[in-house]
């Protein structure tokens, strides 16, 4: 009987590179790509550093993505978090792929595309944990998972060379709120058929165990509600976890009181949540802000923005008393019932100490360690997901580089080989192919910087001034001058912003105005009439006298006006 010819293996290369998500916290963006089909899984947006001065958000270079667009067979979503969805407003307007996410994804994602316009309508694809899709050749199935968001998925995609498993955000929560466990069965049986790759997220690997139940911040908040009968409650979340607003709810019920929700982006996800029935609440349970003071502030619960410090959120006009329908006294508990995102530790502890002045009680992770829970995966959920699946490569994803290297040493721990373990760069493309799995170089990738309506016309040199300006000031020298005798008609006047107080720098001001009045005599004596030169003279001799004058470097802007 003739020997069953063995098939052949696939001649083409999985490709993978992230543009957003490592090295950093946020930004979370992978392209998968094989031959002429390429998918996207996550477009998030990451906050800036603080040396981006005015910098409202950052989200990735997608240059990539726009010279492949007629390749990119999708974008497929694993949750509505900022830093996985965040960045879709903004990168809609550039190219238009079919978007794929489960109901409350979309919905969320729905209320920020409504904020701005586009040439051709975003193409919006509803899908559900246990859907499978097809997207050119790859096959994307979505398996349910325990998230502090709900409607969160983890992927599984089927590709000519096997199955790569993105993790996206996750933990294993055994009795979570209102939705199903996360589905390790599918998992497993995945595992048995075979995984070629899993991107794992990162963001909890350094701590051990396991990531507390959701259930745990619903009881400690029932004990804040029974202890606190007789004064007014406001608490303040991240507006996306809704399972989080919905045990704020029931005990708000348990207890008599109404709710009233404050801030832009919890009213508006609430509504999402509401419409869609991810959250429930009893008729009239929820009243107008307008409303409040039809009520005792022990009637109150406040759900609100501001967990993270953030200026002009509802908490922070709360606490600093520019809210116009909330005063906050010693009659107040305000429980922040949420971990301080690194970077923004030094914006809570300045809400925190305002409210402590104002007199309120205020309840936070520092005093009770059970208002808040994460969201994301400890050592121990993150090796049942490594064992279940058991792939032939791994790469750490989400996560700052010290989190994909514990993530890495994890793996080898469980015995995965170090040579398939691949801890990536932002643009850095993994390949795989029959031959196995190796770098393959790199691809177009970088920040966007967005502030305000402006995407990206913010580069590094504008930054640059803004430092100069923040830390040296500017000296602005303002002349008018013939330009046919170079004549001064008017000036020089010297503008001192952020560099030294005028009347207190007279002397000096004089000096400036005497050298700048030479600097243009000697120019036009040497006959130099340009005016981009005679102004880089100015600035040139300026800068000199005040550094050594003063060991300061501010910004010299030389206006010269031709009378």
């Amino acid at each position: 009987m003739p020997k069953k010819k063995k098939a052949a293996a696939p001649a083409g290369k999985l490709k993978i590179a992230m543009l957003g998500g490592l090295y950093e916290i946020g930004k979370n963006l992978a392209v998968i790509e094989y031959e002429d089909d390429m998918i996207v899984v996550d477009c998030g947006l990451g906050f800036p550093d603080d040396d981006m001065l005015g910098i409202d958000m950052v989200i990735p270079d997608i240059t990539y993505l726009v010279q492949n667009e007629d390749k990119l067979r999708g974008i497929v979503l694993t949750h509505g978090h900022e830093d996985h969805i965040g960045a879709l407003p903004y990168v809609l307007q550039q190219i238009s792929p079919p978007v794929y996410g489960t109901p409350l994804t979309l919905g969320i994602l729905e209320v920020k595309l409504e904020e701005h316009t586009y040439e051709r309508k975003p193409n919006l694809n509803v899908v559900r944990a246990g859907d499978t899709i097809q997207l050119g050749c790859f096959e994307v199935e979505f398996i349910n998972v325990n998230h502090s968001i709900a409607d969160a998925v983890c992927l599984a995609i089927r590709t000519p060379l096997g199955t790569v498993i993105h993790s996206g955000d996750f933990k294993i929560d055994l009795t979570p709120i209102e939705s199903k466990t996360i589905d390790l069965t599918r998992l497993g049986e995945l595992g048995d058929e075979g995984v070629l790759l899993l991107m794992c997220e990162s963001t909890n690997v350094e701590r051990p165990g396991y990531t507390p139940s959701e259930r745990t911040v619903g009881a400690s908040l029932d004990q804040i509600f029974a202890k606190n009968t007789d004064k007014r409650i406001s608490i303040a979340t991240f507006s996306s976890n809704v399972h989080r607003v919905q045990q704020i709810i029931y005990a708000a019920e348990k207890y008599g009181r109404k709710v009233v929700i404050n801030g832009r982006s919890m009213v508006n996800i609430v509504n999402v949540a509401l419409n869609l029935g991810y959250m429930r609440t009893a008729a009239n349970t929820i009243i107008d802000i307008n409303d409040i003071k039809r009520y005792n502030p022990e009637q109150i619960v406040i759900v609100c923005t501001g967990s993270q410090g953030e200026p002009m959120s509802s908490l922070y006009r709360m606490a600093f008393s520019d809210h116009s329908k909330i005063e906050l006294s010693d009659n107040d508990v305000v429980v922040i019932s949420a971990n301080a995102i690194p970077g923004n530790e030094k914006l809570v502890n300045n809400i925190i100490n305002e409210l402590f002045r104002k007199g309120a009680n205020v309840i936070y992770d520092a005093i009770v360690a059970d208002v808040h829970v994460s969201g994301h995966a400890c050592q121990e959920e993150l090796k049942t997901m490594h064992a279940l699946t058991r792939p032939k490569y791994f790469m750490p994803i989400h996560g700052e580089y010290k989190h994909l290297a514990t993530h890495k040493k994890l793996a080898v721990d469980m015995g995965e080989a170090p040579d398939r373990i691949f801890i990536s760069e932002i643009g850095k493309v993994l390949e795989i192919d029959a031959d196995g799995a190796r770098w393959g170089g790199t691809v177009p990738s970088g920040k966007i910087l967005i502030d305000g309506y402006g995407v990206g016309d913010v580069g590094s040199i504008v930054l640059r001034d803004r430092r100069h300006l923040s830390q040296d000031g500017i000296i602005v020298v303002t002349a008018a001058v013939s330009p046919t005798d170079g004549l001064l008609m008017a000036g020089p006047e010297i503008v001192s912003r952020g560099f030294i107080y005028v009347r207190e720098g007279e002397e000096m001001m004089d000096e400036l105005r005497e050298m700048t009045a030479s600097v243009i005599e000697d120019c036009f004596d040497r006959y130099e009439d340009d005016f981009t030169v005679i102004k880089g003279r100015i600035k040139d001799e300026v800068s000199k006298y005040i550094y050594q004058k003063t060991k300061r470097r501010p910004m010299v802007l030389p206006v010269l006006l031709e009378e």
